[in-house]
């Protein structure tokens, strides 16, 4: 099926549809109890697919200033995604051999989480964070000299004037957000030193697709990336990859490093295998994601069969995690207060709000212990090993956790 729209990436209009999951509220747009009474902005939120260039990819974009100028995503407040930081700045910091006269810069740094390891190191860095309540927390809790704007070719040009370029940059999390793709593109190739290094991490669109992880669909969230895409993207911009790497972290991500064509790095043999096995699988086709969708639905029938169930024989269940994930997961579903008496959240920012679309309040995990509900539905499935052992006294008192992707099981 063919949809109006035009590919984020190279401009092709003969996109396909591969999931409708209706339309939803903006899925980190929690709700103060004073907004209760209003009526919630909801937008579609379908999947395509690009023939032209394999890049899959919504429909819909919300503009960055209404998602991301005041945002409640912290990293810092994963041990999980701490650790990961900490494991790749020495990894990167060793390979590219920085030291004091060396600069690192982070496209959406959001609280210094990465950034903090380096300076330690006395490395040079610069966060560039648009979230300005985020960024605050960068520069005074961290010491991370911030700069609170959407980086962009203009902004890349504004710190090349300055003198500004960088040995390392990272963008971690952030390619799936960016709706100018080629103009952020052509940033990093203008910032990066003539021998440096851009360290992309992202969610990776073959694990999304096995693991039927359809939950990280969500508006902020633009594009969902194979390889065979990127390097669409890259090539057309003077860009070259040179390594990727498989993680586990976000239900599985790719580590990809890119440098300049002209720089002298050979891409290695991971590259190759990995574009190999993306055509192999057949990525690069629209056959390949077209039982996506049934495969949603059959999760939902599980799910819902489940909780249904549990309610029927009074139980008494709530949720963890008040992630856009979780978002997507409730709204697509149907899942809300009728279901679920609270959402546990570590985040003090998150805390005394509640979940856009389905109202469920979001209150500190001590709840847990303290009002013992029978089964906690686990949204943040992806921190799966982390909640699970800071929650071992609920679990030891006879809770347990549903676990929905990428099938449903009760731990």
């Amino acid at each position: 099926m063919d949809v109006t729209a035009i590919c984020r990436s190279c401009g092709a209009r003969n996109l396909e549809l591969v999931l409708s999951l209706g339309s939803t509220p903006l899925a980190n747009s929690l709700l103060r109890a004073d907004q209760l009474d209003q009526t919630e902005a909801r937008y579609p939120l379908d999947l395509v697919f690009c023939p032209t260039c394999t890049l899959v990819q919504i429909t819909e974009t919300v503009p960055p200033e209404q998602l991301f100028s005041d945002y409640l995503y912290f990293s810092s407040f994963s041990e999980t995604l701490l650790a990961h930081a900490r494991e790749l700045c020495a990894r990167m910091t060793t390979q590219e051999h920085l030291g004091p006269d060396s600069s690192v810069m982070e496209i959406a740094s959001n609280d210094g989480y990465l950034l903090q390891y380096y300076k330690a190191a006395g490395i040079p860095v610069l966060g560039i964070e648009p979230a300005q309540n985020i960024a605050k927390v960068a520069i005074e809790k961290h010491g991370i000299p911030t700069r609170s704007e959407f980086f962009g070719l203009r902004l890349a040009q504004q710190l090349t004037a300055e003198g500004r370029r960088a040995d390392v940059v990272h963008a971690n999390n952030v390619l799936a957000h960016v709706a100018d793709l080629n103009g952020f593109v052509a940033g990093i190739r203008e910032i990066l030193k003539e021998d440096g290094v851009a360290a992309f991490e992202f969610p990776y669109l073959g694990d999304m697709i096995e693991h039927c992880e359809f939950d990280t669909i969500y508006h902020e969230h633009l594009c969902y990336y194979s390889l065979g895409a990127l390097s669409h993207l890259f090539t057309r911009h003077g860009l070259k990859a040179v390594e990727v790497d498989r993680v586990s972290i976000h239900g599985g991500s790719l580590l990809l490093q890119v440098v300049r064509t002209e720089s002298t790095r050979i891409p290695g043999v991971s590259v190759a295998a990995l574009l190999a096995d993306e055509r192999k699988l057949g990525m690069d086709k629209p056959e390949f994601y077209r039982g996506f969708g049934r495969r949603v639905r059959e999760i939902k029938d599980r799910l819902r069969a489940l909780l249904g169930q549990l309610k029927a024989e009074g139980k008494r269940i709530a949720a963890y995690g008040a992630a856009a994930k979780g978002s997507t997961l409730l709204n697509t579903y149907g899942i809300g207060a009728e279901t679920l008496d609270f959402i546990a959240d570590r985040s003090t920012y998150k805390q005394g709000r509640y979940m856009p679309g389905v109202r469920v309040p979001i209150v500190p995990p001590s709840r847990l212990c303290e009002s013992m509900p029978d089964y906690v539905l686990l949204l943040t499935w992806n921190f799966a090993d982390e909640i699970l052992r800071q929650q071992d006294e609920y679990r030891r008192k006879g809770g347990k956790f549903i676990i929905p992707i990428p099938d449903v099981t009760i731990v």
